[in-house]
């Protein structure tokens, strides 16, 4: 176990459920759901390393008006059975739920566990922003805006228009290379990143891997002291394990 672990960054487009409603358009009582949402396309990125954009209509048998969604979710299950650590932007309550449901309808066994880090809950965590969406956040941090569109594009893809699906994976494509910027503008201030010294030998970065730590003072807590290392890499902060000898120090009782 000499290696660092493998991280992927993930994107997914989907399709809007389609459904028979009474109105008004601030309710959403729906009296019959004509057709599920679905994949249209997804982008994932090796921390890093290459990306792969795809969208339904790459594989073969695709038809127009006909949305399938079995192929994307098979290759979506075979990478996040590779992925050690998944990046993703609001994951946890959009993106990861979707993939599970649809490897659920697809009869696809769940993928091996990985670590999850959703960039929405950790800027919202850590930080104060007018906005936790990733192109305000993006924009906030002058790393890039999201491509512009509306939702004609979408309608676009699910008649079939081959220049519709060309921008949506361009779009995709947008939002992985944001959020790996966004990883890690955000990643030094994480306090619970999955920790690369489990997967790599030696003293490293706990968020990076690098070895590249300067020592820099103490962490104290009440009854102990422990070196403190700064990551030259990605600018993180850590600490040894063990303490520093020292003499016992008396503690307060109440």
């Amino acid at each position: 176990m000499n290696s660092e672990p493998k991280v992927l960054l993930l994107d997914l487009e989907t399709s809007p459920m389609i459904a028979y409603s009474w109105g008004p358009k601030w309710e959403t009582s729906l009296i019959e759901i004509l057709e599920q949402s679905q994949i249209l396309s997804y982008s994932v990125k090796w921390l890093g390393g290459k990306h792969i954009t795809k969208g339904q209509i790459d594989f073969k048998g695709y038809k127009k008006n006909v949305l399938d969604d079995e192929k994307l979710a098979e290759e979506l299950n075979e990478l996040l059975n590779i992925a050690d650590i998944v990046i993703s932007q609001n994951g946890n309550a959009f993106d990861l739920k979707v993939l599970r449901s649809r490897f659920m309808v697809h009869n696809l066994t769940p993928p091996s566990p990985s670590k999850l880090i959703d960039t929405f809950l950790e800027a919202k965590k850590n930080l104060r922003l007018p906005s936790y969406k990733l192109d305000d956040i993006c924009d906030y941090f002058n790393i890039g805006r999201k491509i512009k569109t509306d939702f004609s594009l979408w309608k676009g893809c699910m008649k079939g228009d081959k220049k519709s699906w060309k921008k949506l994976k361009r779009y995709n494509k947008m939002d992985v290379l944001l959020l790996e910027k966004l990883y890690l503008k955000i990643k030094p201030y994480m306090k619970t990143h999955p920790n690369y010294g489990v997967y790599m030998e030696g003293n490293v970065c706990p968020r990076c891997g690098s070895k590249k730590l300067h020592k820099r003072g103490f962490a104290v807590t009440l009854t102990r002291k422990y070196r403190r290392l700064h990551c030259q890499n990605c600018g993180g902060w850590s600490r040894s394990v063990q303490s520093v000898p020292m003499e016992k120090p008396l503690t307060n009782i109440s």
